[in-house]
């Protein structure tokens, strides 16, 4: 095992384990994942080792074959698959799974991880043998993303019984920038069991050393960087291809919008699951066109809003007309997802307190982070207000997570 605070002290990772060079060391024209550095060398870093691989459709090369089945092709046959919410092979709704099974294009058993437990995922790791796990799960940039928190959980289960974890590294599609509240950890949950801030702004490399360095015990970590990416690069100038990450994140404009506007979740209010626009449509029956026009008053940077109506088939208000507002990012370099999000929370109570509430179950308190967001809105505290109360904040986590940043 390695030092955590020797390791993780240096610049940057090795892009590859045994090298000296990094992703800037030299200038590329053309955005890289790990796993197709690692797959353009045969998979040679895995060779004779006992892999498992954390997984799902996001893991896939340039070709779009997926990592596994160019392993197995490769001759690196991992022991086991471990698959997040939504299962390794992608086929599950929002908050499902595929549970255990043998995966049939590969015949390699592949394990659910979705909510599993650090404790949980040491018994899967200890039963399929493993002596390194390899995740490739592409992020969207967003806390109450749950693929973040299987990572972590993982992690601690490797570092538990001095499993090597290995990170093919993939941009963060909404950038670098770190924006909203940090998590109180009071409100821990499965949408964030750490103090992260909402929009993070990091890769999943860059947050498995974070992880690493202020929460972990000695690990054997690992990451392949992607090469040619830079932090106010968005997934659009990446020049990859977009796969969804899950069903209800289509395109990469959704991907912009969903550290804000996920947090409609934790309302009453459609967030647009059901329709061909989930995150970028939100609505209610009983919703008109007077939330358009004030939240187009606002003149909210890098956004416009467009008055519709829509009747999700699946999710909340089946069947039913609602209506509501879709966004159209317009500028992705101004737009600020959390400070729109919180304007249409603002907007909406005000104009019609009849359709908009929060989830009886008070959810939005785990999406957001805490109990601040909800309190100060029902106490009429305007948008100004509520987004300066986690600045100070904000700007304490940026500062932390400096020593963790692999990409410029």
């Amino acid at each position: 095992m390695v030092n955590r605070r020797g390791f993780l002290a240096s610049a940057s990772l090795p892009l590859l384990a045994g090298s000296s060079a990094s992703a800037a060391d030299s200038p590329v024209t053309k955005v890289v994942p790990g796993a197709d550095t690692l797959a353009g060398q045969g998979w040679h870093m895995l060779l004779d080792h006992k892999v498992g691989v954390l997984s799902n459709p996001t893991g896939v090369l340039a070709d779009l074959d997926h990592i596994v089945d160019s392993m197995v092709a490769a001759g690196v046959r991992p022991v086991a698959a471990f698959g997040p919410e939504h299962g390794f092979r992608g086929s599950a709704q929002a908050g499902g799974s595929e549970g255990d099974y043998t995966d049939p294009r590969t015949g390699i058993p592949v394990y659910d991880v979705y909510g599993a437990s650090a404790g949980k995922l040491t018994e899967m790791f200890t039963k399929a043998g493993v002596d390194t796990v390899v995740f490739d799960v592409a992020d969207v940039g967003a806390r109450f993303y749950t693929y973040i928190w299987s990572m972590f959980n993982a992690m601690v289960a490797a570092a538990g019984i001095g499993v090597r974890f290995l990170v093919l590294d993939r941009p963060n599609p909404v950038g670098g920038k770190a924006a909203g509240p940090v998590l109180d950890p009071a409100f821990a949950s499965g949408v964030g069991l750490k103090p992260v801030v909402q929009q993070h702004g990091m890769t999943v490399g860059e947050l498995a050393r974070f992880f690493a360095g202020e929460y972990l015990g000695p690990i054997q970590l690992d990451v392949v960087q992607v090469r040619g990416w830079r932090r106010e690069t968005l997934f659009a100038g990446t020049g990859l291809t977009w796969t969804p990450p899950s069903p209800n994140m289509p395109t990469p404009d959704t991907a912009l919008v969903y550290p804000g506007l996920g947090m409609f979740e934790g309302t009453v209010f459609s967030e647009g699951r059901g329709t061909t626009r989930p995150f970028e449509i939100v609505g209610a029956p009983g919703v008109d066109w007077r939330w358009r026009e004030a939240l187009t008053m606002l003149g909210l940077p890098g956004v416009e809003f467009r008055e519709t109506y829509f009747v999700p088939t699946f999710g909340k208000f089946v069947d039913q007309t609602c209506g509501g507002v879709q966004l159209k990012v317009t500028d992705p370099s101004a737009f600020d997802a959390i400070r729109t999000a919180v304007a249409m929370f603002v907007t909406a109570r005000r104009l019609h307190p009849d359709s908009f509430a929060w989830r009886p179950d008070n959810y939005i308190d785990k999406l957001s982070g805490s109990a601040r967001l909800r309190t100060m809105i029902d106490a009429g505290a305007g948008v100004d207000e509520i987004t300066g109360s986690w600045q100070a904040e904000l700007a304490a986590f940026a500062a932390k997570r400096q020593r963790y940043l692999l990409y410029w």
